[in-house]
């Protein structure tokens, strides 16, 4: 039987925004925590999150991230939460302060990259980020294209 080890106890992803990487250059990351329901908190556990399509909004001097799509919990009563509800994102001051003035900037927004567990807690990983052009996409696709087939050419060389 393999032990995990402390650390990936500790983080166990949930759920991925992987089209964020695609469609934006992050600029910088923050850790941010969640202010969940119960229900939204048991059905993080069964794996019901999804991030697709989720953005983060400053309102008001609070951050909230919205479209986080967390299904109904499969076991629930009577008590149960709203799939797509606004959240908030449980930050330090100087964070929303940093992300206050980055946001007025143009272009850039607030994504939410990664869901995951750490230390128990349920935590999303936000990015700031500034939109890819077309241009940048196919950029970005070509050089991971050249990259794939250097790696090949290398591996064959070396038998």
């Amino acid at each position: 039987m393999v032990e995990k080890s402390e650390r990936q106890k500790a983080q166990q992803v949930i759920a991925e925004n992987r089209k964020a990487f695609h469609d934006y250059h992050i600029v910088e990351t923050f850790e941010a925590g969640l202010a969940l329901l119960g229900t939204e908190v048991k059905a993080i556990r069964e794996g019901r999150a999804n991030l697709r399509d989720s953005f983060g909004r400053v309102e008001g001097g609070e951050v909230f991230v919205h479209n986080v799509h967390i299904s109904p919990y499969s076991h629930r009563g009577y008590a149960t939460h709203e799939p797509l509800r606004k959240r908030k994102l449980l930050l330090h001051r100087q964070e929303i302060r940093k992300l206050i003035g980055k946001t007025a900037e143009r272009g850039m927004t607030i994504v939410p990259l990664r869901l995951y567990y750490k230390n128990g807690r349920v935590k999303l990983a936000i990015g700031l980020a500034r939109g890819k052009k077309e241009y940048d996409r196919r950029e970005t696709i070509k050089r991971r294209e050249t990259e794939r087939e250097t790696r090949a050419a290398v591996k064959e060389r070396q038998r």
